[in-house]
């Protein structure tokens, strides 16, 4: 069976969640993603032994970071799925974009246009008069 999900979701594998750092997630939001999530193992299922619950921490870190900026928290989040659960992995990408597309586009993106513009801005010379 093949799983649809929307295709603003744009996936990007990794071996093990725990390769996911907080610079990721930050320059994603940067880079202008309305919002990411990560999916990862089961807790206490994690191949690797403990990524997925650093990795946990990683997004909660972050959470609180974007909170501190005045971006909203739930734009980041993390989810727990084995890989038996595809129709799980469909469904959350279904309702993370629900939940994206009711907050509208990050502040980030409104911010790094404004400052595009402003650059672009003709400069006066003025006049040695």
């Amino acid at each position: 069976m093949r799983l649809s999900y929307p295709s603003e979701i744009k996936v990007i594998q990794v071996p093990c969640t725990g390769r996911v750092d907080i610079i990721h997630l930050l320059n994603a939001i940067e880079n202008g993603a309305d919002g990411v999530y990560v999916a990862g193992c089961l807790e206490g299922e994690c191949h690797f032994l403990t990524g997925n619950i650093k990795t946990r921490k990683k997004v909660d870190y972050v959470k609180r970071v974007l909170k501190e900026i005045g971006i909203e928290p739930e734009r980041v989040e993390m989810y727990n799925l084995s890989s038996a659960m595809g129709v799980r992995f469909a469904e959350i990408a279904r309702e993370m974009t629900e939940k994206i597309t009711a907050l509208g586009p990050t502040p980030v993106k409104r911010r790094s246009k404004e400052s595009k513009s402003a650059k672009k801005a003709p400069v006066k010379e003025r006049d040695a008069a």
